[in-house]
């Protein structure tokens, strides 16, 4: 009796193996738990960055108010024209840097990003985002340098891959608790005018935008004749009325036209000042801050946005809105909040095989500006060998003008390691683009 009870006992004790019905059951039940347990992370991450976007934009003013250095020169008396009003008569051939816009960080040059930045600048991008793979999973999970992270991002940028810089980003809002960098891809950029480097025509527009803009707006349309880049500033715009609305809505769409690249500063802010100007249903100042608004939110890609002020438009003025069209070669930089020279030497989007033509406007420009400041908003990748004859002719000319100051603005974060890897900063200041 005894031992039929033991016997019992085990037979239930021993489950009958699953068959393979069961056991695809029980692997796709899995499998579908663990893609729960991933989307449900990701929405956490994403609930936190936007927590971390409102308190940010409310505190912006606060923390991000710091002056830039302002580097760069007056223009040469023989470039000065009319329109050049908000310069004062008085500013400085060469102003002094400030310290606080922050210096590429002098722990960038680790082993492996020295050696992830060589594999880049070489066209091993493939083995380079591997390495960087590796580095950011490393320091997943806790706060740690984030040099990697943001070398990956400018990988993903400069090859196109968006949907592999989204899913980082939402990795990286989770790690650091932070807002991830904005998508703006240069490549889609340099497809534009591959080729082009050299001074960029720049429309610096300040205080009220009104009909004083007419000769900068006439004068950068000119030059657009002999350059593909054009660059306009609002980040010193003050206030607006509907002449000058009118007169840059004109010029936008002009340059737009003429397929010319255009390379926007301070689009967002001037896009809320002219919102708070307007009110639905109300005409005074006429149609034209609302198509400047139109324009500007168009240009930013902000489709959404876009409609709803399209919508207000049409309630507003009883006419059919414009339709929204994706924006064409049109990159955003970020606001400066101090008068800075606008005379930026814009480097192209990729250097190798040594300087070739680049090397001949280099030397121009270094003629007539005591200050050179280089623009490396399109640049995505220069060779070593390319890094390494620039560091010499920028060695001669310091040599030959004692004192000559020398920036490299809006730097990817793969170039700015090559270019501290390869003493850059002994002679340059280096400013990474901020993330």
């Amino acid at each position: 009796m005894a031992m039929g009870l033991f016997s019992l006992f085990k037979k239930a004790d021993t489950l009958p193996p699953l068959t393979d019905d069961e056991q695809a059951r029980l692997a796709a039940n899995s499998e579908l738990e663990r893609q729960h347990q991933q989307a449900r992370q990701r929405e956490i991450a994403r609930a936190t960055a936007m927590k971390i976007d409102a308190i940010e934009s409310a505190m912006e003013a606060d923390i991000f108010n710091l002056p830039e250095p302002a580097w760069g020169s007056q223009r040469p008396a023989r470039a000065a024209s009319a329109g050049d009003n908000d310069v004062p008569d008085d500013f400085p051939t060469t102003l002094l840097l400030s310290e606080e816009l922050p210096l590429a960080a002098a722990d960038d040059c680790a082993p492996v990003v020295e050696e992830i930045a060589i594999l880049y600048a070489n066209g091993q991008a493939a083995v380079a985002q591997q390495m960087l793979t590796e580095a950011v999973a490393a320091t997943s999970g806790h706060n740690s340098d984030r040099s990697a992270w943001w070398m990956l991002f400018d990988l993903y940028q400069a090859s196109g891959q968006h949907d592999a810089f989204d899913n980082l980003s939402i990795d990286y809002a989770s790690t650091f608790e932070t807002s991830p960098p904005p998508w703006q891809a240069p490549a889609q950029l340099a497809a534009a005018s591959p080729d082009w480097a050299g001074l960029t025509p720049t429309a610096a527009l300040s205080g009220v935008l009104d009909g004083h803009i007419a000769p900068q707006l006439e004068r950068l349309r000119q030059q657009a004749d002999a350059s593909p880049v054009l660059r306009l500033e609002f980040s010193r715009v003050t206030a607006v009325d509907a002449e000058g609305c009118t007169l840059l809505l004109a010029t936008l769409r002009q340059l737009q036209a003429g397929q010319r690249e255009l390379i926007l500063v301070g689009a967002p802010a001037l896009a809320a000042r002219l919102r708070d100007g307007i009110a639905v249903g109300r005409r005074d100042d006429g149609e034209a801050p609302w198509l400047l608004l139109l324009e500007l939110l168009q240009l930013q890609n902000r489709e959404k946005e876009f409609e709803h002020a399209a919508m207000d438009y049409c309630v507003t003025f009883e006419v059919s809105p414009p339709s929204f069209a994706p924006p064409h070669k049109v990159a955003m930089a970020p606001a400066q909040h101090v008068s800075a020279s606008p005379d930026r030497f814009m480097l192209p989007p990729i250097i190798e095989h040594q300087l070739g033509p680049l090397l001949p406007g280099i030397r121009q420009y270094a003629e007539a500006y005591p200050a050179l400041v280089f623009d490396c908003s399109r640049l995505t990748r220069i060779d070593y060998p390319s890094a390494i004859q620039l560091h010499g002719v920028l060695q001669a000319l310091a040599d030959a003008e004692p004192g000559r100051k020398i920036a490299f603005r809006d730097v990817n974060h793969l170039v700015t390691a090559l270019l501290r890897l390869l003493g850059y900063a002994s002679l340059a200041r280096i400013y990474p683009h901020k993330y």
